[in-house]
């Protein structure tokens, strides 16, 4: 494996990223789409999903092929900047076929970035013009960190963010993360700034701090001295996309996003909580159509949840300090005790 050129999700052929953001709320949103329509699948390991038009992406359902993937914040009223994004769509006459129109498929994923230090008092739902603006800037490079869905993101004791990672396999097919990191638990070990993700580093894509073995494996969260038992709430979620050019099935697809959660288990811990909304989608263009190996299947899983792990590391590595931040960045941060 080796690193795609601009080592992010649209080093996959054919996949585009757009963002949007609202300062003032501090949320954002991020989509995903393509010049042509692509196949999709998702798996949800989290307790508290907040999702749009997943049930179509399971392998007994109709549609094939699907328009757009919208991550958001702002928790159930995100979900409709998928609206915003059908919209833009519609106006370029994409979709899937019925008689004499096109209906834009657009699953959507949410995660809870309401207790952030943003001003969510606004009267009329702002996401369905934030998805428009996200689909409208969409294109093959884009920034990580504080943009997007990943905007108003947090983790359990620093600030998240918006992350992207891509790996090419020997065999030529490309294989891209991106995620919206907003964990209830860390990405860094306890009593320090150590990734968990550091041991699936390239380079020093998040700072090449090596890891630094916690201090208690065995934490307990959410009780006693823990601050964020108090001032935060425990609806949160990390949302995410792994994508490859390699033409694949939904069922295939499927058992790719199954094997990306892995790489949000190495990345987050913990992960996968009652609390949590944690999802992974899995995508692919079909730009590359080769005779698939047996191992093929198992390759692509691997270096998605590789892929995941540095990601979700990336977003929070990259994130910028913000006027009424609740939490620190990464980079402020030297020793993580006592937050």
């Amino acid at each position: 494996m080796k690193l795609g050129h601009k080592n992010l999700i649209t080093d996959v052929e054919g996949i585009l990223v757009g963002n949007s953001h609202d300062s003032v709320i501090k949320t954002g949103v991020t989509v995903l789409s393509s010049d042509e329509r692509f196949a999709a699948s998702v798996s949800v390991l989290g307790g508290a999903p907040g999702t749009r038009e997943t049930d179509l992406l399971e392998s007994d359902k109709l549609v094939e092929k699907i328009d757009a993937i919208v991550l958001s914040g702002g928790s159930a009223f995100g979900l409709d900047a998928a609206t915003g994004v059908m919209d833009c769509l519609r106006k370029e006459n994409k979709g899937y076929p019925l008689k004499d129109i096109k209906i834009p498929i657009v699953p959507s994923a949410i995660l809870a970035d309401l207790y952030n230090g943003g001003d969510d008092s606004w009267d009329e739902n702002p996401y369905r013009k934030l998805g428009e603006i996200a689909y409208s800037s969409i294109g093959k490079s884009f920034d990580l960190g504080t943009i997007g869905a990943g905007y108003g993101a947090t983790t359990k004791n620093l600030k998240g963010g918006l992350g992207s990672a891509s790996l090419m396999l020997s065999n030529g097919v490309t294989v891209g993360a991106l995620v919206a990191v907003n964990p209830s638990g860390s990405v860094v070990t306890d009593g320090s700034n150590s990734f968990w993700a550091s041991p699936f580093e390239v380079g020093n894509e998040f700072g090449g701090k090596p890891f630094v073995t916690p201090k208690n494996i065995f934490l307990e969260y959410f009780r006693g001295e823990d601050t964020r038992k108090d001032n935060f709430s425990l609806e949160n979620t990390t949302i995410a996309i792994v994508a490859t050019d390699l033409a694949l099935s939904k069922v295939e697809l499927k058992r790719i996003s199954v094997a990306a959660h892995d790489g949000m288990s190495r990345a987050i811990l913990p992960s996968h909580t009652p609390y949590d909304g944690d999802l992974v989608f899995a995508a692919s263009t079909g730009r590359k159509k080769i005779s698939l190996e047996p191992s093929d299947i198992y390759n692509i899983g691997n270096a998605a949840a590789i892929c995941l792990s540095r990601a979700i590391a990336r977003g929070v590595y990259e994130a910028k300090s913000e006027k009424n931040d609740v939490l620190p960045t990464w980079k402020k941060v030297e020793n993580l005790d006592g937050i």
